[in-house]
């Protein structure tokens, strides 16, 4: 069993989903994953298919036309599976809680390891949240 942690921990692979944002937390997880930031110095790396993934980075509110996407691609992802919600709108909606066709942050679909809060947050708060999201596998 230590083995597969230790796995786990070492080289997660991430896959990016945006549930309708402005497009800025896109942008700096883009910006982390590129050379100046490299997150690859943790093993991390993206990938484009979700079962080939361990992490699910959302970006964005929970709208009623993503809803349902966003829940299927969290069941793609093989178990065990973690999920970071990036930027204000991913945690709670933001500016668009209040819209007839927003339902909130993402933790009112598919459960939440860990919040990266900000409206666009730094890549090095995204970087943060990634770790503080490794540590926590670490410690069971």
């Amino acid at each position: 069993m230590g083995l597969l942690k230790w796995g786990r921990t070492k080289s997660p692979w991430i896959i990016h989903f945006n549930t309708g944002g402005c497009n800025a937390c896109d942008i700096e997880v883009v910006a982390a994953l590129m050379p100046r930031y490299d997150i690859e110095r943790f093993g991390i790396i993206i990938r484009g298919s979700p079962r080939h993934a361990d992490v699910l980075v959302v970006t964005g509110p929970v709208t009623r036309q993503v809803k349902d996407r966003l829940v299927r691609i969290y069941e793609q992802v093989p178990e065990p599976k973690s999920v970071i919600a990036v930027g204000s709108c991913a945690i709670s909606g933001a500016p668009f809680a209040d819209c007839y066709n927003v339902y909130g942050g993402i933790d009112t679909v598919i459960p939440v390891d860990v919040y990266v809060p900000g409206c666009p947050p730094k890549p090095e708060a995204i970087i943060n949240g990634i770790v503080k999201l490794i540590e926590k596998l670490k410690a069971g």
